[in-house]
């Protein structure tokens, strides 16, 4: 019997380690890998992507909505460099994703060899948590668990590089030998928690508020109850980052959704006017959408002691896992009687609805890109995953579906970056073959790489026990966020050079390749669109024909400026210049940051 290599035991490892799905592409770097995984009878899947790129997403989108780690496997010198962004993505996003990376084989090292790159100094700040490369067969299962337990207790992308030759060596394990490192598999969940004495501080200073508000995070996943305990004691309302947007269902009532550029006006009114904030699993960034210093006092939960106290000056930090923390803190807090405050915010939260509706239903040319979002809201299942690509689409995503159910969702939060939406998709299939998923794409994001992508779900949807999976292109023909921001920034129209896109057959593509596509030029069409696609019986491609002048008016705009904005897409279509006129000096302020947020 042959020798178990190298490779041989790294696939078994992952098995055992409960890894299902690797997703990567080939390349001659990895020859010793993947002529183990034909020995190893595909076990873990390999998923072909049609770039690193896009494998990388898609183990970030598996981790997402799995929960688990998410692994990713490329080839030296260009595969590895083409890992980067989406593994960036999972550091900003604090995603566990482990890569496994080809080399150059040792003998060749420093020979200016052939795809020879410097993989530590490329890897170093990536996978600043955890990188390591394999020499000799003995190191394996360390650095292996290590990359794993790391990427889990750091929820962080790690690295483990391999060069060619190891990756065929006979593989011998560690011995009971001095300067030899034993491992082993099994590690346990923690939920850390705060010492009593904290918590005491904390709930007193949260007693001591009238008006609460709550901003929570994805770090508040798996904490909706205690959440929405803590909110009905405290009389609060509760607003989301934008990677929180699937902790709280958005159907209660005091639940004002996105908070940010890309939030709502209930959210930017909270907190305005709160005197207490209970920050839950959020390091939202931009402190201009917090209550103003000196106004609110503040207590903050995360799980990780390093994000406390960055983004308000909380007087209580409370470090420790969100429900866990929550549970022990609610016995501590005395019910507010008084619920103006939170009926005040309800209020706020039904005009909001109210005026989003409006907006959804007003004339555009030809198709307004808030009723294409406002028209799936309420015809998405209990169980869908929705994935949102970056740029005024998540603007969209953010306002006008109403997280409810078993639902998930998710974007690039932090780094905010074109392309992820269908890789995501793809990723969450993975993760639960048996539900919808349902991508939202601009039509830049759409050329950038989701067309490619499209090969990958025609490769695989056969797979799927619910083989739908829905890619929605918003197609302006424009780079619209940015032609927004050099409006909002500038007064004056987009660089024409820069902005325009093609006009690309969306749906035509997708029937090349066996799927459902529709183009949707005609407003009156856009729910029978969604229909369709939804009780397809595989794969969808729809292109929606939306208008670029319909204007994400910022959620600072007063209620007065949102109807006035209302008439003038009604009746003056003049491209938003209520928006940019109205509301320039204070989009100048706001509109350079973020446009997701944790």
């Amino acid at each position: 019997m042959t020798k178990a290599t190298v490779g041989d035991h790294l696939l078994d490892r992952l098995r055992a380690w409960g890894v299902s799905h690797v997703f990567g592409y080939p390349g001659d770097g990895i020859n010793g890998l993947l002529a183990a995984w034909s020995r190893a009878g595909d076990e873990p899947r390999f998923i072909q992507a049609r770039h690193e790129e896009m494998a990388a997403f898609e183990a970030v989108g598996q981790a997402k909505f799995s929960g688990h780690v998410g692994v990713c496997v490329a080839t030296s010198g260009p595969g590895a460099i083409h890992l980067l962004n989406g593994l960036y993505d999972a550091k900003l996003d604090h995603v566990p994703v482990v890569a496994i990376v080809g080399q150059t084989a040792r003998s060749a090292m420093g020979g200016s060899y052939q795809q020879e790159v410097d993989l530590h100094t490329l890897f170093k700040d990536v996978a600043s948590a955890y990188l390591e490369t394999v020499t000799v067969p003995e190191q394996l299962p360390n650095v292996l668990d290590r990359a794993v337990r790391t990427a889990y207790a750091r929820r962080a992308p790690t690295a483990l590089i391999i060069p060619a030759d190891v990756q065929d060596l006979p593989y011998s394990a560690p011995g009971h030998d001095h300067k030899m490192v034993p491992s082993s598999l099994d590690v346990s969940g923690w939920a850390p928690v705060p010492d009593d004495g904290s918590l005491a501080r904390a709930a007193a200073l949260l007693d001591e508020g009238e008006r609460v508000a709550m901003l929570i995070g994805q770090g508040a996943a798996g904490a909706a109850r205690e959440v929405e305990e803590v909110a009905g004691v405290l009389g609060a309302g509760v607003a989301k980052a934008l990677l929180g947007k699937d902790a709280l269902s958005d159907e209660l009532p005091y639940v004002t959704g996105s908070i940010g550029l890309l939030g709502t006006r209930p959210s930017y009114e909270m907190m305005r006017d709160c005197d207490t904030l209970l920050t839950v699993g959020s390091n939202f960034p931009y402190s201009e959408f917090l209550p103003p210093y000196g106004q609110a006092r503040a207590v903050q939960i995360d799980i990780d002691p390093h994000m406390v106290g960055l983004r308000y000056p909380y007087d209580v930090n409370l470090v420790g896992d969100a429900a866990t923390t929550l549970r022990r803190l609610l016995p501590l807090l005395t019910r507010k009687e008084d619920r103006d405050w939170q009926e005040t915010v309800a209020d706020g939260v039904r005009r909001w609805k109210t005026v989003m509706e409006r907006r959804a239903r007003v004339a555009a040319d030809p198709v307004n890109p808030e009723l294409v979002a406002a028209a799936l809201d309420p015809l998405l299942p209990d169980d869908a995953m929705i994935t949102s690509d970056s740029g005024s689409m998540a603007t969209w995503y953010a306002r006008h579906l109403t997280m409810r159910g078993a639902m998930r969702g998710s974007l690039s939060g932090t780094l905010a970056t074109m392309g992820c939406g269908v890789p995501y998709a793809i990723g969450a299939k993975f993760a639960h073959p048996d539900r919808p998923a349902i991508a939202l794409v601009g039509d830049g994001a759409m050329q950038m790489n989701g067309m490619a992508e499209l090969i990958t779900v025609a490769k695989y949807a056969a797979e799927w026990t619910d083989p739908r999976l829905v890619v929605a292109v918003w197609n302006n023909g424009d780079l619209n966020q940015v032609s927004w921001e050099l409006r909002a920034l500038g007064g004056t129209a987009p660089f024409e050079a820069s902005q325009s896109l093609p006009d690309v057959p969306y749906a035509d593509f997708a029937r090349s390749l066996g799927m459902t596509g529709i183009r949707v030029t005609d407003p009156d069409r856009v729910e029978d669109a969604w229909r369709e696609a939804l009780a397809a019986d595989g794969p969808s491609v729809l292109d929606f024909r939306t208008d670029p002048a319909v204007p994400p008016i910022p959620p600072h705009a007063t209620w007065e400026q949102m109807e006035a904005t209302l008439g003038s897409l009604a009746h003056d279509r003049g491209r938003g210049h209520v928006v940019v006129q109205g509301l320039k000096a204070k989009a100048q302020e706001l509109l350079p940051r973020g446009r997701g947020e944790r």
